[in-house]
């Protein structure tokens, strides 16, 4: 019963979300707030039943009722219960669930929060908005309904793919969808201003917001997912450059320009026909990714496994979102008026700058993604477009855009001083330059881009942070004034500060890799082998019994100078359901670096196959996002990021 629940509150979730996208468009042509008003009432329904359904297939898989076929595909009764939920959505059919939802949450978010944006453009948004949810409940309710039963049903499930029964693949896709979706208000907001033909500072003011809470949940979820990448499939690497890590990646450059060019627009009027683009194209973009991912198009350990009818039709309802959108704004734009002038080197001329590297390295990711795809469906053809065409790339185009970043923080709006931003930054390049130097001369075999990589990374972390000192020390004063000054500035100037220090953070992390020490071989028993200044010893052997897995665990001691530092147990794990093995990775962390140690593929009585790692200072590479994100949220947090457009001043009377 529960799940004819679920799969009845989808088909009534569809009647609501075609109501909401043609009433309050019907209310915004005839100018009638009756119909306008029902937007919010019909988004906040959708809401609690899309809700109802996701609450009915979680209940499925709790209870492992494998009369459902998703949940006899993808869950085991003997499977961990946060494996059985996060389940739900590692799949084809309870991931677009998941999207769904939070489509519906974003909407039901608009209603609720956004009580300050004309209602107009409100109902405009929220119908643009059901538009979307109508076209993928569609998909979902005709080809892929989660509510599928068997007849007669099985006794077991088939359990879900061993390398997503972790942790971090249950935080990764709802953070990473909440950012995909949460560009569709962007887009819903760029579509309705089109359709209202009106433009302006409010409109960034209303939608930034919005744009800045997806970008925010973008950074997490790719972080994630490049760190479960790291501990989960055993290679030691971070980023491979996979079509999938792609199809994350381009959305977030597309996502992060338009949130630069909002602020312009916000501040200067300016840049208003380039900030709808963005807005259109950086939910395109995430159309795109989810068509890659669903389409069968690729093999991935990060896509699903879907038949090519589906993907056609993800490709139509792509197709009919992007043509639509961009055709609208190939009829509107022109209509557009431009906002204020400024000087080229300004605030909004760095910001520009920005726009313009951004959008190239994201076509460039976007060529090097799609062009072996097109080759291969065009005469059969099968190329590989790996890491050393997007380095070649991509590192290029985006070596200025980080070294103009700390100038770009500094300058005035509408006319700036580059000469006097350089002379405050004189302390940041003297010691980004030094560092460099030293790098340089103790690099021994390193590869020439990290003593560089590190001194850009150092460069952007002081010269955001020199933002900061340099707003507290304006007026003169010893520390302690200087310190109390900088703790009242505004907290979206800490934001900012922060978050580019998190750049430079990760660009540290990213060019220590070239440092590391990697040592393979085949270690017997009491055996010891060095890793740079730690020492491993294999001391043991062992089988050991999960819920539903078998591990192979060899125990070694690592030691540093003969003194024991820690027990690491790396395994190999069997999941007898599937007959699929995976490799559970040991890791220790000492600071910023870890030590890293996987097992080869086959594990002999006496003796096991060893890749082990040192990586100093490994963990800034993800610390840079986690602080790019709390930067995002410092920002957020700012009262004018969470109220309307001013209110027109009052006439003072004489």
């Amino acid at each position: 019963m529960t799940v004819e629940l679920g799969h009845f509150a989808l088909v009534l979730a569809l009647a609501v979300s075609a109501l909401q996208v043609a009433l309050p468009w019907l209310g915004a042509r005839r100018g009638d707030p009756v119909l306008m008003g029902l937007a919010d009432r019909a988004a906040g329904l959708q809401f609690l039943l899309v809700g109802l359904a996701f609450a009915c297939l979680t209940a499925a898989y709790v209870g492992s009722d494998f009369s459902v076929r998703n949940v006899y595909e993808n869950s085991h009764s003997l499977k961990p219960l946060v494996y059985r939920i996060s389940g739900v959505w590692g799949n084809h059919e309870g991931s677009l669930l998941l999207w769904v939802l939070i489509l519906a949450l974003s909407g039901a978010a608009v209603a609720a929060f956004g009580q300050g944006i004309p209602m107009r453009l409100r109902a405009l948004t929220l119908s643009v908005q059901a538009s979307v949810a109508v076209a993928f409940l569609l998909f979902m309710l005709l080809t892929s309904n989660p509510f599928d039963r068997i007849a007669p049903p099985p006794f077991e499930g088939r359990d879900l793919n061993p390398l997503l029964q972790d942790f971090g693949l249950a935080v990764h896709p709802p953070l990473l969808y909440v950012g995909y979706v949460g560009l569709s208000i962007a887009f819903s907001f760029a579509v309705a201003a089109l359709i209202e033909g009106r433009v302006d500072a409010a409109w960034a003011r209303f939608a930034r917001p919005w744009i800045l809470a997806a970008w925010i949940f973008l950074t997490l979820g790719i972080a994630m997912g490049s760190y479960w990448a790291y501990y989960e499939l055993g290679w030691g690497g971070w980023w491979f450059w996979d079509p999938v890590e792609n199809a994350s990646l381009m959305p977030w450059l597309a996502a992060t320009a338009l949130l630069h060019s909002a602020i312009v627009m916000e501040k200067r009027g300016a840049l208003k026909v380039w900030t709808i683009l963005l807005a259109i194209i950086a939910f395109s973009l995430s159309l795109l990714g989810t068509f890659i991912v669903r389409s069968g198009v690729l093999t991935s350990v990060h896509s699903f496994a879907s038949d090519p009818a589906r993907g056609v039709v993800i490709l139509g309802i792509l197709c009919f979102f992007i043509g639509g959108s961009l055709a609208l704004f190939a009829w509107r734009a022109p209509l557009l008026r431009q906002g204020g002038l400024f000087a080229p080197v300004s605030r909004e001329g760095a910001l520009v700058f920005n726009n313009l590297f951004l959008s190239a390295s994201c076509l460039a990711v976007l060529v090097g993604t799609l062009y072996p795809l097109a080759l291969e469906a065009w005469d059969g053809s099968k190329i590989s477009v790996g890491p050393p065409f997007f380095n070649l790339v991509f590192i290029p185009l985006t070596l200025p855009l980080v070294l103009a970043m700390p100038f770009g923080q500094q300058l005035a709006w509408k006319r700036g001083d580059l000469a006097a931003v350089a002379q405050r930054l004189s302390v940041a390049i003297g010691i980004a330059l030094v560092a460099t130097a030293y790098a340089f001369a103790m690099r021994g075999g390193v590869a020439p881009l990290a003593p560089i990589g590190i001194g850009v990374g150092l460069f952007v972390l002081l010269g955001s942070l020199s933002e900061i000192v340099t707003r507290a020390s304006r007026s003169g004063g010893g520390v302690g004034s200087t310190l109390r000054k900088a703790l009242r500035l505004p907290i979206s100037a800490w934001g900012a500060a922060i978050a580019h220090a998190g750049v430079g953070v990760m660009i540290l992390g990213v060019a220590a890799t070239a440092y590391e020490t990697e040592r393979i071989a085949n270690v017997r028993m009491g055996e010891t082998i060095d890793l740079g200044a730690y020492q491993l010893t294999l001391k043991d052997i062992q089988q050991r019994e999960g819920p539903n897995y078998r591990d192979t665990v060899a125990l070694f001691e690592v030691r540093r100078g003969g003194v024991l530092e820690a027990a690491v147990e790396p395994a190999k794990r069997i999941y007898p359901a599937r007959q699929m093995p995976t490799t559970e990775v040991a890791r220790m962390t000492r600071g910023f670096g870890q030590v890293y140690v996987a097992l080869g593929e086959t594990v002999a009585e006496s003796a096991v196959p060893v890749r082990a790692y040192w990586k100093p200072f490994v963990l800034f590479i993800w610390l840079g996002p986690l602080l790019m994100a709390l930067g995002g949220l410092l920002s957020l947090m700012e009262r004018r990021m969470r109220v309307g457009a001013p209110a027109p001043a009052r006439a003072v009377r004489a």
